[in-house]
């Protein structure tokens, strides 16, 4: 399909009103020679393309597309696919524009194909360093791209926003986003509105301040920059909203290490309306985690809301001014971000007509919230809550479990839900002929204790004032069992307006993927059980199954080539989940591995994938534990600080990254003092940690990963042994 005469016929699909409101909002809003804020706001008319992230600025994730239904579907087989250079996470959704495929993958490399046949088209590697690694808290992933004339962008894990020829790959621009002095990321998706490239960045675990910036899509020139934080110090000379949020900090602290950066990255979602020209931004959790040495109050406990963390903001994309806010989770201090997907739709509440936006953030609780004037609406839980106990439908606030108040208590508490949420980064879907949500979603605790005397680290490791080490799963085969059935993954169907699960699926493994609803009355999601799935809309029904030989995380997309549609999606294990949770818990639930590919299907598509290569695991073989049980607490402290977001606690690692237990510098502390200490395997994302360990404590670790090994060893040979 020619995409300028598209443009044509989707500019008929408005009503004149909103064309006449899109003409003064973005003046002509032309990009000659490719998309145009005509096709971006007009997509939801066009069933062949995929052109933005969420298919539409709503984000409602709906293609009307029907050729594959209810009952057609059990004839949809493999039409191609396509292996990726990168075995770490995929999270990317692919643009689809005149018959091809773009995407980005693991490492933020880019590959385009025909949408058709899978011939590749074009490669780019930005060449992300290695050592770039150890800055991202969950995984070198990326989201994907945005699209606007004949250009595509995306962000790189370091921090640069790159625009490439949409035709050849060949970079157009380049520019730096954030101080890459510091623990900036970015593995969101950009948008643009106008042509202005819009794009967040993540990094708050590490001590950063957020923010998200538009560029020029003509040249990257910085437009604005929308802090959501206030900067340490006297706020007077700031914007009017940051001396507002000043007020809900301790700012004699905020801001005095560079490790207190305050937080609320703008690391995902985003979503648009044309008619209100409001961007809607979900900002991050605190930096550090734990209120009470983020924003110590006169006792030393935590206190105040701390904006703009865990909140919903609107701004002018034009501008970037400051519209109006929601706060999902004031003072938060449980990593409770409100970067999940936003989606906006408009539905009858109560007799009325209203527009609204819809999230599921990671606190457990589904929001309806009035889009013009960001008033509440509803939110009830669409997972188990102990935080909170409902939310006040008069003031929209959370009614907390004074309990599980960690900053406070100074205590241990198990929270649900627990860091990773009961919705982490996957897109959900919508679809408007049930009206239905449909939210993958996650039920896990977590133990969070306070880490006593706490100081923050601008070099390396978690800046999150909670010992992370706290919750190692112990070396008992029941107690491990029983933690591993308590870890759920779920589609959820969600009526937004009787606030309730209409119909739920359970997955067989705890983590699960995004979602795509079609018009043929079907959802599409993957699982961590290493399939990919087609379900009844309506109902839940499982409908349809592909063994994709690996976790799916990604969300799927769909489109038409000669009118013949096809379904696509990344597949890949990893990211957040299979990382920093105790691998064998996952291998307990579903053994997975990682086989990054791009699987396209169609109906009677007959291609087949390779063999599934056997799952090869080392056997335990570590050396004989001979130090003391002070070195090997001092070890697991640690360990659980620097080394568990990535190779995950108790040193029980998955099958993304190495098995610690497993490793052959096990055996030396000279070698293993290469990798640590001297970064030996930077290149590789092991960057040296000696600007924050001691020769002394990188021994240690080995010695905890050396007793954890013993231990495992001896329970999987059915003896029982204790730390000496």
């Amino acid at each position: 399909m020619n995409l300028m005469r598209w443009a044509g016929s989707a500019a008929l699909l408005l009503s004149a009103g909103m064309l006449a409101n899109c003409s003064q909002i973005f003046g002509s809003g032309e990009a000659e020679g490719g998309i145009t804020t005509a096709m971006l706001v007009g997509a939801d008319g066009d069933s062949a393309n995929w052109i933005s992230h969420g298919r539409t600025y709503s984000e409602q994730r709906y293609s009307p597309l029907d050729a594959v239904n209810r009952e057609t579907v059990g004839d949809l087989g493999l039409a191609w696919f396509a292996d990726m250079d990168t075995a770490r996470g995929q999270e990317a959704t692919p643009l689809v524009i005149d018959g091809k495929l773009y995407l980005t993958t693991a490492w933020s490399k880019v590959k385009a194909f025909d949408a058709a046949t899978g011939k590749p088209l074009w490669e780019y590697d930005p060449k992300v360093p290695g050592e770039t690694a150890v800055k991202a808290c969950c995984d070198v992933v990326n989201r994907g791209m945005a699209a606007w004339g004949d250009k595509l962008f995306f962000g790189t894990l370091d921090g640069r926003l790159i625009a490439l020829d949409r035709e050849t790959g060949k970079v157009a621009w380049e520019k730096v986003t954030v101080d890459q002095s510091k623990s900036y990321t970015i593995t969101g998706a950009p948008r643009v509105i106008d042509g202005k490239v819009i794009i967040g960045n993540g990094g708050a675990e590490f001590g950063v301040r957020g923010f998200v910036a538009a560029y020029d899509a003509d040249d990257g020139e910085q437009l604005w920059k929308f802090y959501t934080v206030p900067e340490g110090g006297d706020p007077k000379d700031a914007p009017a909203y940051l001396q507002k949020a000043a007020e809900t900090w301790n700012m004699d602290v905020l801001g005095a290490n560079d490790a207190i950066g305050g937080g609320g990255t703008v690391w995902d979602s985003m979503a648009y309306d044309p008619e209100l020209d409001l961007l809607y931004i979900g900002v991050g959790n605190g930096s550090p985690w734990n209120r009470a040495y983020r924003s110590p109050g006169k006792d030393g406990t935590g206190e105040g809301d701390n904006l703009y963390l865990s909140s919903i903001v609107a701004i002018r994309p034009s501008t970037g001014e400051y519209v109006w806010h929601y706060q999902t989770t004031p003072g938060e201090t449980w990593d409770f971000t409100a970067t999940q997907h936003i989606m906006l739709a408009d539905m009858d509440i109560d007799g009325k007509r209203r527009k609204v936006l819809m999230q599921a953030p990671k606190n457990g609780f589904f929001y309806v919230i009035d889009r013009e004037t960001g008033k509440f609406i509803s939110a009830k839980p669409y997972v188990t809550v102990n935080w909170a106990t409902g939310i006040d439908p008069k003031t929209g606030r959370p009614i907390e479990n004074p309990e599980t108040r960690v900053d406070k208590t100074g205590k241990p508490a198990l929270v649900t839900p627990g860091a990773l949420g009961g919705h982490n980064w996957h897109p959900m879907a919508y679809s408007p002929s049930e009206n239905l949500v449909y939210i993958p979603a996650f039920e896990a605790g977590m133990l969070y204790a306070p880490e006593a005397d706490w100081k923050p680290d601008t070099a390396r490791g978690f800046n999150v004032g909670f010992n992370l080490g706290a919750g190692d799963v112990p070396a008992d085969e029941g107690f491990r069992k029983q933690v591993a059935g308590s870890l759920k993954g779920m589609l959820v169907a969600w009526d937004p307006v009787a606030q309730k699960a209409r119909w739920t699926v359970e997955h067989p493994g705890p983590w699960n993927g995004g979602l795509l609803a079609t018009g043929g009355g079907l959802v599409f999601q993957g699982t961590t059980g290493s399939e990919f799935n087609a379900y009844d809309a309506a109902t839940g029904k499982k409908l349809w199954s592909f063994a994709a030989q690996t976790g799916v995380v990604a969300p799927p997309v769909t489109y038409t080539v000669n009118g013949e549609q096809y379904i696509a999606v990344l597949a890949g294990w990893g990211g957040a989940y299979a990382l920093s949770v105790d691998g064998d818990l996952i291998k307990r639930k579903a053994p997975v591995r990682n086989i990054s590919r791009l699987l396209v299907f169609k109906l009677g598509g007959k291609a087949t994938l390779p063999p599934e290569p056997a799952l090869a695991e080392l056997p335990l073989d570590p050396p004989p534990s001979t130090a003391s049980p002070q070195v090997i607490a001092l070890g697991q402290a640690k360990y659980g600080r620097y080394c568990a977001v990535c190779h995950a606690p108790g040193a029980v690692g998955s099958t993304v990254l190495p098995d610690l237990r497993r490793a052959g510098s096990l055996e030396s502390a000279q070698a293993w003092a290469a990798v640590v200490h001297g970064g030996m395997l930077k290149d590789n994302g092991m960057a040296s940690f000696a600007s924050s360990l001691s020769k002394e404590e990188i021994e240690a670790i080995r010695a905890y990963v050396i007793a954890r090994a013993n231990e495992d060893k001896a329970l999987e040979s059915g003896r029982k042994i204790a730390r000496r």
